[in-house]
């Protein structure tokens, strides 16, 4: 169903049938997006499922195939310019320039929007006030930590106060403490009535941050809804063993079958097994059919279902690679500048 103009006016971001074809290949197929202003969405799928395509697409960086697109309330194929000119981009590979200074290049990219010097410096030093940079702003972008430089990143893609925010892997590399920093800042821009597209690889991540969540497989969505709503879908609670041996991974698997409500997954490397547990079966029980089985546990432990295990249910990791792909990540945000038109 084509979005109507007033949908697409009060949402950040709708996508209709979203398709990308290479030859016989597609990179994505019929995805349908729907994000309110304010809120964020988290966009999960194993390397290769579709992801950076969409994100492609909704940057204005690659036509798309079939269906439509509007970010800001703007078709991304007929006005690019002005969609770029309402959105920010931080890519997951760092895009800062290493030889200038942190002030230096939120000016140059303020410069590249096209502000005025004196806005581009203004913005600047408020950006590293709120980032927390302040004491490191003049100092050489190459001397900053890796937090550092990702929130200097994501500076740059705030710049011209967008409206929509597109963010690739932001805390891949980032130490714990760093990454709670950054979903902080991230909670406060939304709370601004700022749209985040989010995409990641740390599931803990989407839980904490998204409000609606989609998962791309193979190019085709493959589930969507709250981080609840996808953990209630395929179950209850999991109960995690532990073994000593490699042999006893079958006999745990065999010996738990009565109490599963579908297939266990393993890993074969951590000698574990999670088994999703069927309602109502008790902790007590699975201990003595364990035992009765003469399985060595290492560890057990029964826990609530969590977007891992959505992500590992729902998804395969064959995914073929996406074409159309730059290899620098800085050719989201140089192409994003580079023919902004003046505000």
């Amino acid at each position: 169903m084509t979005p109507s103009p007033s949908s697409t006016a009060e949402a950040g971001l709708v996508a209709d049938n979203l398709g990308k074809q290479f030859g016989d290949l597609w990179a994505l197929r019929e995805l349908d997006l729907h994000v309110p202003a304010g809120s964020v969405l988290g966009l999960l799928g194993h390397n290769g499922a579709g992801k950076t395509t969409a994100l492609r697409i909704l940057t204005t960086l690659s036509k798309p195939t079939t269906g439509r697109a509007f970010v800001a309330g703007l078709d991304v194929t007929k006005h690019p310019l002005e969609v770029r000119s309402r959105i920010g981009v931080a890519a997951q590979q760092s895009t800062v320039d290493g030889l200038m200074s942190g002030r230096a290049n939120l000016e140059m990219v303020g410069r590249l929007f096209h502000m005025s010097p004196q806005a581009a410096k203004k913005r600047a030093s408020e950006l590293l006030e709120r980032l927390d940079l302040v004491d490191a702003a003049d100092r050489l972008a190459k001397t900053y930590s890796g937090g550092m430089r990702r929130r200097l990143d994501l500076g740059a893609s705030l710049v011209a106060s967008p409206e929509v925010i597109f963010l690739d892997e932001p805390t891949t590399g980032l130490d714990p403490r760093s990454r709670n920093d950054l979903w902080d800042f991230l909670r406060e821009l939304v709370a601004e009535g700022a749209t985040v597209l989010l995409t990641t690889q740390y599931l803990e991540e989407a839980d904490r941050l998204a409000d609606h969540i989609v998962v791309l497989d193979h190019g085709r969505e493959v589930a969507a809804g709250s981080p609840e709503e996808l953990k209630a879908k395929i179950g209850g609670d999991r109960v995690e063993v532990t073994v000593s041996q490699a042999h006893e991974i079958d006999i745990t698997r065999s010996a738990l079958a009565s109490f599963a409500s579908a297939d266990p997954s393993v890993d074969a490397g951590n000698l574990q097994v999670t088994v999703p547990l069927i309602e109502g079966v008790k902790f007590l029980d699975v201990l003595r059919a364990l035992d009765h089985a003469g399985v060595d546990v290492v560890d057990i432990n029964r826990r609530q279902t969590t977007l891992d295990d959505v992500f590992l249910t729902l998804t395969s990791p064959t995914a073929a690679p996406e074409t159309d792909i730059p290899n620098d990540a800085a050719d989201l945000t140089n192409t994003l500048v580079s023919q902004e038109p003046s505000r």
